[in-house]
């Protein structure tokens, strides 16, 4: 065996088993509830999932269909959870949870979520998004080496906070030095228009919003008012680690609604040609080029684009 690999598989497994004493995956029953693990989990699905059979558990669960029809049908004598028969499919079960089963889901479900916020609780902010961002990256990476698909993140959007522009100013500056190679005017440009954004915000014509998974921000956007007529959307950024999530798309549809009920007759923005998959995106959401002019800007050549949109 390579040596270098056993090393790492023995550290996985050594990982597992602090992971399981820590959060008490080792008692008889889960959060002293009477329930298994595995019981608490087919309910999970079940409360999560609709139109779900016991071939769907058994297969995303890696669950032995014997078992798993044993565990169901006790669930049932508990009077838990219920089935009907597919309509679809004459040969399947729907399982879904009875009343009883809905309460003790969204009771455990507090429980647990109540211990997790208490675990966590003791680390610094910064720690707490480094551990998001190191959960996030395990979960993918051991799906992909198991052959399973990778779970798609929950992406939130929420209203600026204060220090958000701080990540903000970092997140272009390191992501368009990286992929551009925009030099270090680019990333003062930013934190010049951060700074103007919130020395003169003003809530009832202007919004930023943050994009967060796992309260780990992986994106940003602002609408700012040029006129009344005419609102300018800026600061558009996408973390590397949440594209391919149409998150972009999401944000800057957002921008619109906000623009539209704020009865603005326009949206602009500015923008250069190299960068294609943000052009892509205002082109899709309707915006149509206006006006381009070359200019030598953060240590390269580039031709700045205006774009609009009548709302």
């Amino acid at each position: 065996m390579d040596e270098v690999l056993r090393l790492r598989a023995e550290a996985l497994r050594r990982f597992n088993r602090a992971h399981t004493s820590l959060v008490g995956l080792l008692q008889q029953a889960y959060l002293d509830s009477g329930f298994s693990l595995t019981e608490v989990r087919v309910i999970y699905e079940i409360a999560n999932r609709d139109g779900l059979t016991i071939t769907d558990l058994a297969r995303d669960l890696i669950l032995d269909n014997g078992y798993l029809s044993r565990l169901v049908r006790g669930l049932k004598d508990r009077q838990l959870i219920t089935s009907v028969v597919s309509q679809a499919d004459g040969r399947q079960q729907i399982l879904a949870l009875t009343a009883e089963g809905a309460e003790l889901y969204t009771s455990l479900a507090n429980r647990s979520q109540s211990e997790m916020m208490q675990l966590i609780s003791g680390l610094e902010e910064q720690d707490q998004r480094s551990l998001m961002a190191a959960l996030q990256s395990a979960s993918t990476l051991l799906a992909r080496a198991s052959g399973r698909p990778v779970p798609t993140p929950v992406v939130t959007l929420r209203s600026h906070r204060p220090g958000d522009m701080g990540w903000v100013i970092a997140a272009h500056g390191r992501i368009y030095a990286t992929e551009f190679g925009w030099d270090h005017t680019f990333e003062a440009m930013v934190a010049d228009i951060a700074a103007a954004f919130l020395r003169d915000f003003d809530p009832e014509w202007e919004h930023c919003w943050m994009a967060e998974i796992d309260g780990v921000p992986v994106g940003s956007v602002t609408v700012v008012r040029k006129s009344p007529e005419e609102a300018q959307l800026r600061l558009l950024i996408i973390d590397p680690s949440a594209r391919g999530l149409r998150l972009g798309e999401r944000m800057v549809e957002e921008c619109i609604r906000f623009a539209t009920a704020k009865g603005y007759g326009k949206l602009v923005l500015w923008t250069n040609d190299s960068l294609h998959a943000a052009r892509r995106i205002y082109q899709k959401a309707g915006f149509r080029l206006v006006e381009e002019e070359p200019h030598h800007s953060f240590g390269v050549d580039l031709v700045g684009q205006n774009w609009e949109l009548d709302l």
